[in-house]
């Protein structure tokens, strides 16, 4: 058998494999019909173990802790009476409300897209391809913007000098979707999967709490690293195995233009504005009796500048979004700003049936007393292996990436795993916010070879411009390196970082105080 043959047999294995992830993925229902399915196996088992008599030992205070069932005159009235309650008392619904609504405005003024061409027109040539990468890890501040912006720009970007536009188009979705969890700025989902930990911590610890910024240091140096490797991936393997583009050159896109007058003079209304803000946050932090450290302790990460991160987020975006609208010219009136905080909820639209669901099987699950059945029992038999943190939190890191691949929705996943997972790890003494900071490296890693990931199609209609003949395994073929890449990095940097002892974020501790660390 030839070189060449072997070659073939190893893609053909490989295409097969990917189509049956595909297959299973797509048959699979929607992700809040899951939700349904999973609230409903929940009743139905809580009646089964508690038929069954399964009991089990918490092992902080030795009491006893049995099924509760929900098949029974008191658990009917248990669920109508919480129903509407689990629904409007789960944390990620008002967070990544309120957050939504400054990003609206920030967004509908165009102030980001206009930061987004700034920075990318900005770059040096020789930095072009780091600049675009980067750009799209801090794209994701503002949810979704980045697929339907970015990605195009990246590939007219490498065109308009010269080069094959799939490499620009690669390494601006490489940075948007692989780099979703590196960031220099707090976003949209860190609010939610924050809420989303917070109630799965509550299964453990009822007063628990979980920051927004509880992985943000990891984020930013991550930020960085992804950077330079997807730049790495682009110059050494995607643009060498694309080679020279023969296609249509000519550049007829408005998306490449130069800032006009009344763009730059609204980037400098924002900046002052943003930088207003800022002073206010540090006058309230930096001095012992500061406004917004904690009245009594004094303390910055149990403050109500913690607590009310998202509040400074929706200030941030709509304090900036409004300076640059009113200035560029965009916004004519107040109902221009109402107007994009209208159309940032609308979009939000399935993520409302989505968390009803969700809520109510993490109620579900914890009323029971189920999830803290499960995590005992979990927790017995990780203890029972022997495997230390590392090893343990990189089986983790690989269970998170492979389960991208079947389910895109990085919220719904992690409302899936997040009551099983956190709390089986907290009793094992490990933080609920280094269980999510583990979740989202798998996560972002896998995103861009996901044909379950929702912007999977638009990528290919995308790529098509430039290759008719590009479908789906064009795709993968293409980002199966940044993710293979990205998956590595992070890997070592996520060993360094355990090895180091640092913390993830404010208030986001590597070990619980029990466990000694």
């Amino acid at each position: 058998m030839t070189e060449n043959d072997i070659s073939a047999a190893r893609r053909s294995v490989i295409s097969r494999f990917l189509s049956a992830v595909e297959r299973v993925g797509n048959a699979l229902p929607h992700p809040a019909t899951l939700f349904a399915i999973f609230a409903l196996a929940i009743i139905v088992l809580s009646w089964l173990l508690s038929e069954l008599g399964l009991s089990t030992i918490n092992p902080k205070d030795g009491s006893v802790v049995q099924p509760i069932n929900l098949i029974s005159r008191s658990g009917l009235h248990w669920i109508l009476e919480n129903t509407i309650g689990n629904y409007t008392g789960f944390a990620p619904l008002g967070t990544v409300l309120v957050a939504m609504l400054g990003i609206g405005v920030a967004e509908k003024s165009g102030l980001i897209a206009t930061v987004l061409r700034q920075l990318v027109h900005a770059a040096p040539r020789r930095l072009l391809t780091f600049v675009i990468v980067l750009a799209g890890v801090l794209s994701n501040m503002a949810s979704d913007v980045g697929y339907v912006l970015l990605v195009p720009l990246g590939a007219i970007i490498f065109l308009s000098v010269g080069r094959h536009p799939i490499a620009g188009l690669a390494a601006a979705f490489a940075g948007v979707s692989g780099g979703f969890s590196a960031n220099l700025l707090l976003g949209t989902v860190d609010p939610l999967l924050a809420g989303i930990s917070q109630e799965a911590a509550r299964l453990i610890d009822p007063g628990y709490s979980v920051t927004p910024a509880c992985n943000y240091y990891f984020m930013v140096v991550s930020t960085f690293v992804i950077a330079a490797t997807g730049t790495w991936v682009t110059e050494k393997v995607v643009i060498p195995r694309l080679g020279d583009y023969a296609g249509e050159t000519a550049i007829q896109d408005e998306q490449l233009r130069a800032l006009t007058g009344a763009e730059k003079r609204g980037l400098l209304s924002a900046l002052v504005v943003s930088l207003l803000l800022f002073a206010v946050v540090l006058i309230g932090l930096v001095p012992q009796s500061g406004f917004l450290r904690h009245p009594e302790t004094g303390s910055v990460l149990h403050s109500p500048f913690m607590d009310g991160i998202v509040v400074f987020i929706f200030l941030g975006g709509m304090l900036a979004g409004i300076a640059y609208g009113f200035t560029a010219g965009t916004f004519k009136s107040d109902a221009d700003v109402i107007k994009g905080m209208k159309e940032s909820t609308e979009s939000l639209g399935l993520f409302l049936v989505l968390v009803f669901f969700a809520a109510q099987f993490v109620a579900y699950f914890k009323y029971t007393n189920l999830g803290m059945i499960f995590a005992i029992k979990g927790a017995e038999f990780l203890k029972a292996s022997g495997m230390g943190p590392i090893p343990l939190m990189l089986a983790f890191l690989l269970l998170s990436g492979l389960l991208n691949l079947c389910m895109g929705s990085a919220s719904a996943k992690w409302a899936f795993m997040a009551p099983v997972f956190i709390p089986m790890f907290m009793l094992l003494g490990y933080t609920p916010e280094l269980v999510q900071g583990v979740y989202r490296i798998g996560d972002s890693a896998t995103n861009i070879i996901s044909p379950m990931m929702s912007f999977f199609a638009l990528i290919v209609a995308f790529m098509q411009r430039y290759d008719p003949k590009a479908g789906l395994g064009t795709v993968i073929a293409t980002m199966l390196p940044y993710s293979m890449a990205f998956m590595l990095v992070w890997m070592v940097l996520l060993i360094a970082w355990l090895l180091a002892g640092v913390p993830l974020g404010p208030g986001g501790e590597l070990y619980l105080p029990a466990a000694g660390g």
